[in-house]
């Protein structure tokens, strides 16, 4: 026979799996500082390129200097279809199905009265 040690050991063992199975873990692939220097780089990035656009609009000059600079917005406007999928199991599924439901519900409508 197994020591009770041994046995207990299993048992601990035996729990951790079946919890592992039960649960939905996210592993980041990021670490907290990886991200912060992708966004400090971002920013810094953005700043670049303000400063850029900034210096070529006033190489060029406004067209009446008395009237004053309105700073817009860049957007960008999609000009083709975009897809967006998701991967799920049969308990999740199961699980959000009311959810996703919902969600659809409200964006198909919306989608259908655009066309």
């Amino acid at each position: 026979m197994l020591s009770r040690k041994a046995t207990a050991i299993l048992l601990v063992v035996h729990a951790a799996a079946m919890l592992a199975s039960q649960t939905e873990g996210f592993v980041p692939i990021f670490t907290y500082g990886e991200v912060q220097r992708m966004q400090e780089k971002e920013r810094y990035k953005g700043q670049k390129k303000s400063l850029s656009v900034q210096q070529r609009s006033e190489e060029v000059g406004p067209a009446d200097p008395a009237e004053p600079r309105e700073d817009k917005q860049e957007v960008i406007k999609l000009t083709a279809p975009v897809e967006i999928g998701m991967r799920m199991n049969s308990r999740q599924l199961e699980k959000y199905q009311a959810t996703l439901e919902g969600l659809l519900r409200k964006v198909l409508p919306s989608s259908q009265n655009a066309q």
